[in-house]
């Protein structure tokens, strides 16, 4: 059920989900939606007040996605083309992770919401967004060493990004510049 509320002054529309959760949760959408899902059993007085309490963080967000929005995105590749530069890059890179006993693994390519690019290293497949088409090569390329590290260290952890940093000395600019392309 769609509620309102006013936040700060401004009246502000959420979807309101009863489900069989322990908290209250609280999602902001890139679309500018604001979801909110509780337990039957608590009260609408207690998800007013929990949201007066993340007032400020609700009002950032949604500021946040709409300065996205505004912003241009900049084409540099087709999506036929994207599919192509990418390959030559994990080509380009391979020798590298191929010294180290990986085997090349199968490349795959999809419209993704969330992610730039995953990995799974037991089937051997990485998998790419052709959303890659809106970012400069310099990104694609860390993408690429990303998804290609995963095969050395599954997760996220310390070791992980050491192993990146050596493929990848620049990883963290372009890992920002990424964050700023927006994908919906």
């Amino acid at each position: 059920m769609i509620e309102q509320i006013v936040l700060n002054g401004r009246k502000i529309e959420y979807e309101l989900l009863y489900k069989r959760v322990k908290n209250i949760n609280l999602r902001i959408r890139s679309d500018k939606t604001v979801s909110v899902s509780a337990s039957k059993r608590v009260s609408k007085k207690q998800i007013e007040d929990f949201l007066q309490e993340k007032a400020e963080f609700i009002e950032k967000a949604l500021q946040n996605f709409e300065k996205k929005a505004q912003k241009p995105k900049i084409q540099y590749f087709s999506e036929q083309e994207i599919c192509g530069v990418i390959t030559g890059m994990c080509e380009k890179v391979y020798p590298y992770f191929a010294k180290q006993g990986i085997p090349y693994p199968k490349i795959t390519f999809r419209k993704m919401v969330s992610r730039w690019g995953s990995c799974h290293p037991q089937k051997k497949v990485l998998t790419f967004n052709t959303n890659l088409m809106y970012a400069p090569k310099d990104c694609i390329l860390y993408v690429v060493l990303h998804e290609f590290t995963h095969f050395l260290q599954a997760n996220h952890s310390p070791q992980f990004y050491a192993e990146l940093e050596k493929v990848c000395p620049d990883w963290k600019n372009s890992r920002k510049k990424l964050k700023e392309i927006h994908l919906r």
